[in-house]
């Protein structure tokens, strides 16, 4: 029997040779990304639950006061890029991991992607024309 030398791969266990096939660590930003959404929505959504109680009942004249105040509109801005960043990157991930079709994957990612710009920056155009109209 001749004794050949295995290759390195042949060497490691199968738990060790699935290891290096990982997607180079591009998992570890949109984790910690998801993470820093949510803690920046804890306080803007705490804020802006206070501030709807505090509202309520006020006619239009005192939201267009309160939304022309600059913390308010600044901070209502904020929370809807924060909530439309956290929201299509929770959906990213459950479309990734549900999804098998390639061609579904992708029109699916895209549509969030695209349709969380455009509800952010729509939401975004109605805080700046009530808070900059006269």
């Amino acid at each position: 029997m001749v004794n050949t030398p295995q290759s390195n791969r042949e060497l490691r266990s199968k738990l060790g040779r699935v290891r290096g096939m990982g997607s180079t660590r591009e998992g570890v930003h949109h984790w910690w990304a998801q993470r820093m959404s949510a803690v920046a929505l804890l306080p803007l959504s705490l804020w802006f639950v206070y501030s709807l109680i505090t509202l309520t009942g006020s006619d239009y004249a005192s939201f267009h006061a309160w939304m022309s105040e600059f913390g308010n509109a600044v901070f209502t801005v904020l929370l809807l890029v924060a909530m439309f960043h956290h929201a299509q990157l929770g959906l990213t991930v459950v479309i990734e991991d549900y999804v098998h079709s390639e061609l579904w994957k992708m029109g699916m990612l895209l549509v969030v992607k695209y349709g969380s710009v455009l509800f952010a920056a729509s939401g975004i155009f109605a805080v700046l024309k009530i808070s900059l109209a006269g």
